[in-house]
């Protein structure tokens, strides 16, 4: 059996909802030991919130059980003396802390990266928030709409019609928990190198930015507005989506050769030669008049025909899957995006695995997410405590 990239590498979750433990999910699946730290009462807000209201009374809630496969999970109230004490024992030996609180509520409580990095120097600290620890907007609120809008994501997104829109899922917390690991990763490997452990301060909105790559290039280095375009693409044309006779299709002609392959296959060589169509640059100022000349052929057949006859023609073209049919095409299911995993008291489940595909050293989803407080006495006893002292400690509320 191989190594897992991350075995032996201890992180102290102490993260809620999506942005932070879709960072620790990712580290648990590449084989590190994530711990769920979270308050005594009902854990993670997660554990609450989902379509399913049995499974939120048990504290289970569907957007748990989607981001904490292969952690473990005790209670600890923070707050409480007994409590500090001891998450600073857990710290000493701990490789990575990870949390998504506001700025400034970890040094409160008297654990924050100062106190935690005279304990343990090799300690990696990552912490993620709405815009970061330090700035004017530092300690404002932040939930993944209002960094959507505060990015320009949503004043680009949509048309005339429908604008200002939000993307249809949590890019932003999404984005954020991959940058966050991403950086945890690279400070891994600095103190593999130098035996030095950091901070690491990762904000949702700067993590969005970057994303806005070629639209935020056309404005800051050519001048350019961005133009609300709906489903065509920018960069060319025929790119975008286009009726057929059932439906809908997606086509990405960026190439020269693309569009007269398009042409050919939808047997309008005559538009090879319209000036209006002949260049990349003449088409996308003409694609208004463009797109109904392709979608009065594209109608007269099924998008599945189109599909087949454009990709053979090395033509990127689609259709456009309901969410049900995107997670059981068959691509999906060879490349094994989604796994299954037995919960207790839930049943059978399917999530998300690690979507890099390693050769020597794959990720997997080894254990399903842990009842809370569930790992209370394998992880406490490391430190000593007899069963006995737990069940003190708990009767004061410490966990």
């Amino acid at each position: 059996m191989s190594i897992k990239i991350l075995e032996g590498i201890k992180v102290l979750d102490l993260t809620n909802v999506l942005s932070g433990p879709f960072t620790t999910l990712h580290l648990a699946l590449l084989g590190a030991e994530v711990i769920k730290v979270e308050n005594p009462k009902d854990g993670d807000l997660a554990r609450k919130l989902g379509i399913v209201p049995e499974l939120n009374k048990k504290l289970m809630g569907t957007s748990f059980l989607a981001q904490n496969c292969n952690k473990k999970s005790i209670t600890l109230n923070t707050k409480s003396p007994e409590g500090k004490e001891l998450f600073r024992k857990l710290a000493k030996d701990a490789d990575v802390v990870v949390e998504n609180f506001r700025p400034g509520v970890m040094d409160r409580l008297g654990i924050g990266y100062k106190v935690l990095a005279e304990l343990n120097p090799r300690l990696i600290y990552c912490a993620i928030s709405g815009f970061g620890q330090t700035g004017p907007d530092a300690l404002k609120p932040a939930y993944d709409q209002i960094i959507q809008g505060l990015s320009g994501e949503m004043a680009v997104n949509g048309d005339e019609r429908l604008n200002p829109l939000r993307t249809g899922f949590p890019v932003c917390d999404t984005v954020g928990g991959l940058n966050a690991a991403f950086a945890v990763m690279a400070a891994l490997f600095h103190r593999e190198r130098t035996g030095q452990g950091q901070s690491i301060d990762v904000a949702l909105l700067d993590s969005i930015m970057p994303l806005m790559g070629w639209v935020a290039a056309n404005l800051l280095i050519g001048g350019e507005q961005p133009v609300l375009m709906g489903n065509d693409n920018f960069t060319a044309a025929p790119s975008g989506t286009f009726r057929t006779q059932d439906g809908h299709i997606n086509i990405a002609a960026n190439k020269q050769e693309q569009w007269e392959a398009v042409c050919e296959v939808l047997e309008l060589p005559e538009l090879k030669t319209d000036p209006r169509f002949q260049e990349r640059d003449t088409r996308k100022k003409n694609r208004e008049v463009l797109t109904p000349l392709l979608e009065a052929r594209l109608t007269q057949k099924p998008t599945g025909f189109w599909v087949g006859a454009l990709n053979a023609k090395d033509v990127p073209s689609g259709e456009i899957l309901g969410l049900q049919e995107a997670l059981r095409q068959p691509q999906i299911q060879h490349r094994e995006v989604l796994r299954k995993v037995q919960v207790a008291g839930v049943g059978e489940i399917e999530v998300f695995g690690l979507t890099a595909l390693f050769e020597k050293t794959p990720g997997s989803v080894e254990a399903p997410p842990p009842l809370l407080g569930e790992h209370n006495a394998e992880i406490y006893g490391r430190l000593g405590l007899a069963e006995s002292d737990l069940t003190e400690l708990k009767t004061k509320g410490v966990i």
